[in-house]
């Protein structure tokens, strides 16, 4: 499966199908959570909650990516992300784009 950002691949003629998403809506425990507010005090990168969301953004592509799949999809174009809180330590995050077949 191609996954791309842009609205065409290079010498392909593209069908579009469809869109398709993925979505994870993912949290840590509680006690990363106050390991990790100790780290606001002092500054610098918050590592638990970026391999969360690192693993929320590759679950929600897989989940796009088996929806494409389904479509019997060669590539998916026009794929983006975005992320939103959802409470206190948990995030959603989605993955979407445009389900294309190659003529």
């Amino acid at each position: 499966m191609i996954l791309v950002n842009t609205d065409y691949i290079t010498g392909k003629e593209l069908e579009m199908l469809g869109l398709v998403k993925g979505s994870t809506i993912q949290s840590k425990n509680i006690g990363r959570d106050i390991s990790q507010s100790f780290k606001t005090l002092v500054g610098g990168e918050l590592g638990s909650y970026t391999d969360m969301m690192n693993e929320a953004r590759a679950l929600a592509t897989k989940r796009m990516v088996a929806e494409a799949e389904s479509m019997d999809a060669d590539a998916v174009v026009n794929v983006r992300y975005s992320s939103a809180a959802v409470m206190q330590g948990a995030a959603e995050v989605m993955a979407y784009g445009t389900a294309v077949k190659f003529r």
